[in-house]
């Protein structure tokens, strides 16, 4: 039996997912600037810094032979090789965060999310799509971190991952960025009134009442 998947936890966990160049991680960046009380979990990646990014803040940054190790030692809670580069969430910390009532928020691919559902399956998951495959395009050039070839691989690759979109609980179409934020901003908020969520946070005060979840 796996113990996190039982176990009740205080904090909620959302999974946020989208094609390279979909706008999750300018959503993300959004969302914790407006709410705080929301923490990144910081993924470890085998792949190399871009230009601004700094180790320990978009990633751990790890060589393929310590990314390795973690995941022989069941260090990872998830992981997934993602055009050509290796990226997985520390395990310790998710389970500290969910223990102790913190919500927390990963930026993962649709492999990655499967993985998370077996241990935590009252996940939220969240996947941002484009409006259109040229927009898309469109993006991951004027972002200019990667050459002509990447791009080209990633616009094939973009297919494949829009095909798992309908594994998620929620569908953010990223056409206007400030709407889409709303959007992301709103699930978030009404996924923290699950009963679950509430019974675990306020527990005595739900026994006070008689609020019990018997089944029926």
């Amino acid at each position: 039996m796996d113990t996190l998947a039982h176990a009740p936890h205080a904090g909620n966990l959302f999974i946020i997912a989208a094609p390279s160049g979909g706008g999750k991680s300018s959503l993300v960046a959004g969302l914790l600037r407006n709410d705080p009380s929301i923490h990144l979990s910081v993924s470890c990646t085998t792949r190399a810094p871009r230009p601004g990014e700094q180790d320990g803040r978009e990633y751990h940054f790890v060589t393929p032979e310590a990314f390795e190790a973690m995941r022989e030692s069941g260090e990872l809670l998830e992981w997934a090789k993602v055009h050509g580069n290796h990226y997985g969430t520390p395990r310790r910390w998710i389970q500290s965060a969910m223990s102790e009532g913190r919500d927390a928020i990963l930026e993962i691919d649709w492999q990655g999310a499967r993985q998370v559902r077996q241990h935590f399956p009252s996940a939220v998951g969240v996947f941002i799509v484009p409006p259109s495959i040229e927009v898309l395009e469109e993006r991951l050039h004027r972002r200019g971190q990667d050459d002509p070839q990447v791009i080209a691989r990633r616009l094939v690759a973009a297919g494949g991952e829009l095909a798992h979109a309908p594994e998620f609980e929620y569908v953010i179409i990223n056409q206007e960025f400030s709407v889409a934020l709303q959007e992301l901003e709103t699930i978030i908020r009404a996924s923290r009134l699950r009963y679950a969520s509430q019974s675990a946070r306020h527990a005595e005060l739900f026994a006070q009442l008689g609020i019990l979840n018997d089944g029926h």
